[in-house]
C-alpha cells in the first residue's frame, strides 16, 4: 500500500475538486429551497466526473501497470 500513489494526479484533483463544488451547491441549494440550484449542482458534479475521465484519457491520470501480478512470485523466496 505504501508504493500505491492512487489519486495522486491531475485528473484525479481535478474531477473531486469538481464534484466537491457541485456537492456544496446541490447541498445549500437544497437547504435553501432552491430546485434550480440543486439541479445546477447535480449538473455540475456530472461535469466532474466527465472532465475527470477526460483528463485520465489525455494522460493526466494514473497509468495503468502492465504484467503487474495479483501476489507474489511463487519463485520468489524459494530455495532448493
Amino acid at each position: 500500500m505504501a508504493g500505491n500513489s492512487h489519486g495522486h494526479t491531475p485528473a484525479a484533483w481535478t474531477g473531486v475538486i469538481i464534484v466537491f463544488i457541485g456537492f456544496c451547491v446541490a447541498g445549500i441549494c437544497t437547504v435553501l429551497g432552491q430546485p434550480i440550484g440543486f439541479v445546477a449542482g447535480l449538473v455540475v458534479i456530472a461535469l466532474g466526473a466527465v472532465v475527470g475521465a477526460a483528463m485520465k484519457a489525455a494522460g493526466l491520470g494514473q497509468p495503468k501497470e502492465q504484467g503487474h501480478s495479483a501476489g507474489p512470485s511463487r519463485t520468489q523466496g524459494h530455495t532448493s
